[in-house]
């Protein structure tokens, strides 16, 4: 009799993805059987990627690892998480202010799903100031990415900068 194997999931909006993610996903890659990266289709927040770009963006930044698959997905997470038979939810933390927002979510994903585990990853040090938000008003701003992202995806949010224009410019702080 064989040891169960052991699915993760890492859901995310991932928009886009940056080293931060890049980071967890391979941390987590290496502590479970198997690693399924979540593109979440639907968050309620404005996003500059569709759920296919994001998709395919991930899919690169893994390209040729076979032990991560990339899945998008709509619902509720440990909906998916029970149809895909992934036993646990990974999470990243990077700043103090992460635990409480993914502390509530944790109880909330037991409530409704017990069997489902919750584990955290805390982000390597370089990656603690990384979010989608930074990376995105960054590259609206024209700046450098290349600490931050895979270079294709630094291509891919100059190109749809570049195609917003200026309509699509940050209103918080780098500029300052």
């Amino acid at each position: 009799m064989g040891r169960e194997i052991i699915r993760a999931c890492f859901p995310g909006t991932f928009d886009p993805i940056h080293y931060g993610h890049v980071d967890i996903v391979n941390r987590a890659a290496r502590v479970f059987d198997e690693l399924i990266v979540a593109v979440y289709d639907k968050p309620l927040k404005s996003l500059l990627f569709s759920p296919d770009e994001r998709i395919e963006l991930v899919r690169r930044s893994f390209d040729g690892d076979d032990r991560i698959k990339i899945m998008g997905y709509s619902g509720l997470t440990v909906e998916f998480c029970r149809s895909i038979e992934a036993q646990v939810i990974v999470r990243g933390l990077r700043v103090f202010s992460d635990f409480e927002y993914e502390f509530r979510m944790a109880l909330a994903n037991h409530r409704l799903a017990p069997g489902i585990e919750v584990i955290a990853l805390i982000t390597a040090e370089e990656h603690t100031f990384l979010s989608s938000s930074t990376v995105r008003e960054i590259a609206s701003l024209g700046g450098d990415l290349s600490s931050m992202v895979p270079p294709h995806v630094a291509e891919a949010l100059h190109k749809r900068y570049q195609e917003l224009g200026d309509s699509h410019m940050p209103t918080t702080s780098l500029r300052d």
